[in-house]
């Protein structure tokens, strides 16, 4: 997706590279303008989301599947469990309905709390530097961010719920009621610390050993296109990629397998461990 990307941004990759041939010849200094690959990036982020959203949907739903076969192998009384398969589209629209929830509020603060505290080159700032209320907003997306996060934890074991039957508004509950008690708020904060830590711990690992790859792909691709703006935002995104795959391909697997576990355990506090 990321190489389509790059070729409907091509256009734009070429009216800079021109640009810049133009005022290197009428010898004046260049500052190249990324609203067009911006733009670019912004339409596309629909698809990049709809991509981790299946995919992750997919892999929830394996997963899922995995625990309840595996509770049922424990408890062979009971069958109903394993009986309905996981689903994949109740889990996707758990994901969108859960993103809709979790992340305009935090991205709403953001843009109010920028307008009146931002620096504005052409027009005097709303609120006067260090006031109160210009602390008060400035701190304001750290507060929603903080908020945010703590709904996502509330909503963690909604993908789990559906792919364990529930419908998409039914799986959200059950993860609020599950997560808001004392025990579930414990284990729920207790099995995403660690696993947030190890995916960032992953990714920020697999992107330093992948370092190398940016002059790679600099070169070979300026060497094969001439475009020196095109190679570099590739070589700026290629550590970025190979990490962001490889921790997917070793965390989400766990992840997803982890939270189904404990969204079983909470559900029936009864089972045998």
């Amino acid at each position: 997706m990321t190489a389509a990307i790059f070729a409907l941004a091509w256009p734009v990759f070429t009216r800079m590279r021109n640009q810049r041939i133009w005022y290197h010849h009428v010898e004046d200094p260049y500052l190249h303008d990324n609203t067009g690959l911006a733009f670019v990036a912004l339409c596309t982020l629909p698809l990049f989301l709809l991509l981790l959203g299946i995919g992750s949907a997919a892999l929830q739903t394996v997963c899922s599947r995995a625990v309840a076969t595996g509770a049922q192998a424990l408890a062979e009384g009971d069958r109903s469990r394993a009986a309905a398969p996981g689903r994949l589209r109740p889990v996707l629209a758990v994901y969108t309905l859960r993103g809709l929830i979790v992340w305009p509020l935090p991205l709403l603060v953001g843009a109010v709390a920028d307008s009146l505290t931002g620096y504005q080159l052409d027009t005097p700032e709303p609120l006067e530097r260090w006031s109160w209320p210009h602390t008060l907003v400035a701190a304001s997306p750290a507060v929603a961010v903080l908020g945010a996060v703590l709904l996502r934890l509330a909503l963690a074991l909604a993908p789990a719920a559906a792919a364990d039957g529930l419908g998409p508004r039914a799986a959200l509950r059950r993860s609020w009621s599950l997560t808001w008690t004392r025990a579930g708020g414990v284990r729920v904060l207790a099995l995403a610390l660690p696993l947030a830590a190890l995916t960032a711990g992953v990714l920020r690992l697999v992107v330093q050993l992948a370092l190398p790859l940016r002059p790679l792909v600099r070169s070979l691709l300026e060497q094969a296109t001439g475009n020196f703006f095109a190679a570099y935002c590739a070589g700026l995104l290629s550590p970025v990629i190979v990490g962001i795959l490889v921790t997917a391909a070793a965390t989400l697997p766990l992840t997803c397998t982890a939270f189904a576990t404990l969204h079983d355990r909470l559900r029936s506090p009864g089972t045998s461990p």
